[in-house]
């Protein structure tokens, strides 16, 4: 090395900067594009500053500053001098002696060399300055820390670990982190009003992380409710209770036609049962399920669902009212007082007081001399009748239950063709033939003999009925020691001893089998009937036949 210059080979140790001249760690490296030894970090680069020339050219006594290029030097003396270039003097320039402003050799004191810098040094473009004038490079807050040896450099510290990892190339969110609110009170400047705000923002954010965690919660409880209760009504068995129930009774009314499903919900609903998929099941498990009649019973609460299609299927749960057929009204207000436990008179009260508000046919309404509207309207039936009710609902029951039956037999339609001057004659006919006939065979024959009295011209009674049950109706009785002379002379619409043709109303409750036999008498020309054992009648087209009958019916009473 000459003349300060700086070869292409070995490079001197710089006294005055430790790092100067390694090149295998200090910056050589950086243009072999290898890692900077300042922990994987690129170097800040400073800016090169203007070198003040140290020494003037050698024509005035100078030298030129290095770090600027040099071509050639200039005259020493008058002499011109050969130019050499950085390589000649690289391996010399710790032997060179400079040359003071006296032209001369100075005084052995080395003033301070200008070396040029190198463009990977990160500190080249820096002056060099000696004692308290050397700059502190890596005291500022922004400089990185001070590099050291290869020997002893030791690992960057591993970034400490967390509970939660969010993830490759995701960081932890600022709403989660709180730094926004640092960072914008860094911005703002500090103060106590600044801190009122910090604290503000903090709360506002922990408010909105619970508000977040309150509805996410929210959503993940209900989507897991109905999907539990999705899996109950799919897969799950049917809520149900154990045993024969608590001991607490209870009246359950099973309407009409109702199948499995209406009455799980009635029974449900009096709290029989836990459920109505838990009886239907029961009632489709059980080989006599589907038989259950409808009526009031009588139950318990908290039943399981098999024994509650047990006890509907026993007897004794039933709490029903019967109506038999041919039952009078008189008689069938008072079951209705007794069973509701009301006092006695009180459903004949309100017979009495509301019967257009019942729901009779219009064909029942204003008939003249009838001794009851609602006679022959309270169908023969089993009704749900219990304490608590009201006596016109039941009344409305059994009124409505008749309705009905009389449109299905078609009352209205077919009382022309049997000479009858509508339903309400044809369903007086229909209460004859059930106070008197006893069974199917002896209605349609006693219907004919009915049909036969009722003809004006007819030579066997010239339209006289003479029943004693039209008698017995109007006295309240059940007679069968009937003098003719107590017959003929009661003055009576009902008694049809004294008057001629049908009474005023019906007389009893017909079924269904004195209807239909009112509906298709036979043609048989009888005209008389008696029943010698009360279980059958005998029946006779003359007079003289018949008073055979009675004849041989008195001898048996007298043995």
């Amino acid at each position: 090395m000459t003349e300060y210059g700086r070869g292409q080979g070995s490079e001197p140790w710089h006294p005055e900067d430790p790092l100067y001249g390694d090149g295998g760690w200090g910056g050589q490296q950086a243009h072999a594009g290898r890692q900077s030894p300042y922990g994987g970090q690129p170097q800040q680069q400073y800016p090169e500053q203007p070198q003040q020339p140290h020494y003037g050219d050698w024509g005035d006594g100078g030298q030129a500053a290095y770090g600027q290029p040099q071509q050639q030097y200039g005259q020493y003396d008058g002499h011109q001098q050969q130019g050499y270039d950085q390589q000649q003097y690289g391996a010399q320039a710790q032997h060179q002696q400079p040359y003071d402003d006296s032209n001369g050799w100075g005084s052995g004191v080395q003033p301070h060399v200008q070396y040029p810098t190198d463009p990977s040094d990160p500190y080249g473009q820096q002056n060099a300055g000696y004692g308290a004038e050397q700059p502190d490079l890596y005291g500022t807050p922004d400089a990185y820390p001070p590099p050291e040896p290869p020997g002893r450099r030791r690992a960057e510290p591993e970034p400490q670990r967390t509970d939660w990892d969010p993830g490759p190339d995701e960081g932890e969110h600022a709403f989660f982190a709180g730094g926004n609110d640092r960072d914008d009170d860094a911005e703002d400047g500090g103060g106590r009003g600044d801190r009122r705000g910090r604290g503000a923002k903090k709360r506002r954010n922990g408010c909105a992380c619970l508000v977040v965690c309150l509805v996410l919660g929210g959503g993940v409880a209900g989507v897991g409710y109905f999907g539990y209760q999705f899996y109950q009504d799919r897969f799950g068995a049917a809520p149900d209770y154990a045993g024969d129930g608590n001991g607490e009774q209870v009246t359950v009314t099973i309407p009409k036609g109702a199948g499995g499903w209406t009455i799980g919900q009635e029974l449900k609903k009096k709290g029989v049962v836990k459920s109505v998929d838990a009886f239907v099941a029961a009632q489709q498990s059980n080989p006599r399920g589907k038989s259950i009649q409808d009526g009031v019973y009588t139950l318990q609460k908290e039943m399981s669902a098999e024994s509650a299609v047990e006890l509907l299927l026993s007897p004794e749960s039933r709490s029903n009212l019967i109506i038999a057929e041919g039952k009078r009204n008189v008689d069938i207000y008072q079951l209705i007082d007794k069973r509701l436990e009301v006092d006695t008179g009180t459903t004949a009260k309100v017979a009495q007081t509301k019967w257009k508000s019942l729901g009779l046919p219009d064909w029942a309404m204003n008939h003249e001399n009838v001794k009851d509207p609602l006679e022959g309207f309270l169908y023969p039936s089993s009704y749900s009748v219990a304490k608590g009710q009201k006596p016109e609902d039941v009344l409305k029951q059994m009124v409505g239950r008749a309705t009905e039956k009389y449109e299905e037999l078609g009352l209205e339609t077919k009382a022309d063709k049997l000479g009858l001057e509508g339903p309400w004659q044809l369903l007086t006919v229909a209460s004859l033939v059930q106070a008197e006939g006893t069974s199917h065979d002896d209605f349609r024959k006693m219907a004919e003999v009915v049909y036969n009295r009722l003809e004006p011209g007819n030579e066997q009674t010239n339209g006289m009925l003479e029943f004693d049950s039209t008698y017995n109706y109007i006295k309240n009785q059940s007679k069968l020691d009937l003098s003719l002379s107590e017959l003929r002379n009661y003055d009576n619409p009902y008694n049809t001893y004294y008057t001629k043709g049908l009474p005023p109303g019906p007389i009893s409750n017909p079924g269904e089998e004195a209807l239909k036999g009112a509906l298709d008498p036979t043609d048989g020309g009888w005209y008389y009937f008696i029943s010698l054992d009360g279980k059958t009648s005998e029946f006779t087209k003359t007079n003289e036949d018949h008073q055979k009958l009675v004849d041989k019916w008195n001898a048996s009473r007298n043995n």
